[in-house]
């Protein structure tokens, strides 16, 4: 596949590049930042460091635009459910973090709900726990409920390239969260161009935090998703209890369903294009599984 693509692989790699630079910068390193703090930063950066920025993530938003127009092209399967999607919604922006969580039906939570809300159990076939809402409906989180409950929040040039990638205001197809996903790379490009535009470096990096016993609750849309985590502290600050609710796990009832409901209708194929199917299918959400790639083992039985 690569070999394929030579120029798209260049510019995935340059695309990288720059989101390297950008996370360095403000994170004192690429891979596991180390300059974030309770209350805010170490060290924040002056306007002339965050200048030579504003070249790469130019190119980067010309990129991305041309990502959104090639991925639209791609030959994509004719499948559609019905999901509940879930995500944050924003106030003045496409979501990255906040406390109003809604679902595309209806529901409507705080950060704080999503402790009674979300259920986790281990169920005999997988090592991993499973989530459902509190009633036992999957639901879906990702791009596509970010999508679908914020699409108007994007950036004007993001939703033109949405519309004319053939996106409508919803989008059911699981295969077509590789284009959301390209339409949100080029909203967060203009999205940093804008922060930088108006950046003024503020007086202190950080603000006075003094530990206290209680309860925290945080909701954040990570790439796959809603990720929940509250955190229980001590007097001293201290943590003494903590739960994380991942998106994969959020996911897996939903990649099951589509699983059984995509292979069902297919199981006239080839064992060997329906396992490669299948495949596509749970990569569409990106799991956060080791080996996501190769993972699956598919018995058909036919009679």
């Amino acid at each position: 596949m690569a070999a394929d693509y030579p120029h798209v692989v260049e510019r995935g790699l340059q695309l990288k590049k720059v989101g390297n630079a950008v996370l360095e910068l403000l994170g004192g390193r690429a891979v596991h930042p180390i300059n974030v703090r309770v209350g805010g930063f170490f060290r924040v950066p002056t306007r002339a460091e965050l200048e030579p920025l504003e070249e790469q993530l130019k190119w980067a938003r010309e990129a991305a635009r041309e990502t959104v127009r090639w991925t639209a092209a791609f030959p994509f399967p004719s499948f559609e459910r019905n999901y509940e999607f879930v995500a944050l919604r924003g106030f003045d922006g496409y979501p990255f973090i906040g406390d109003r969580i809604l679902s595309s039906a209806g529901v409507e939570m705080r950060s704080s709900d999503c402790g009674e809300a979300i259920v986790e159990e281990q169920l005999p076939h997988s090592t991993a726990l499973h989530a459902r809402l509190r009633d036992g409906r999957a639901c879906m989180v990702g791009p596509l409920a970010r999508y679908a409950l914020n699409a108007d929040q994007l950036s004007a040039v993001a939703r033109e390239e949405a519309e004319a990638a053939g996106l409508e205001q919803v989008c059911r197809n699981p295969f077509q969260s590789i284009v959301v996903r390209s339409v949100e790379m080029l909203h967060a490009c203009e999205e940093a161009l804008r922060l930088i535009a108006a950046y003024e470096r503020p007086d202190r990096p950080a603000v006075d935090a003094s530990p206290r016993a209680g309860t925290g609750h945080g909701c954040t849309e990570a790439p796959r998703g809603l990720l929940y985590h509250r955190y229980v502290l001590d007097e001293q600050g201290l943590i003494v209890d903590a739960r994380i609710v991942p998106p994969t796990c959020q996911n897996l009832a939903t990649i099951e369903e589509d699983l059984r409901s995509y292979a069902e209708a297919r199981l006239t194929l080839s064992k060997a294009q329906l396992t490669w199917q299948c495949e596509q299918a749970i990569r569409n959400y990106d799991p956060c599984i080791s080996c996501a790639t190769h993972f699956l083992r598919l018995e058909i039985d036919r009679r």
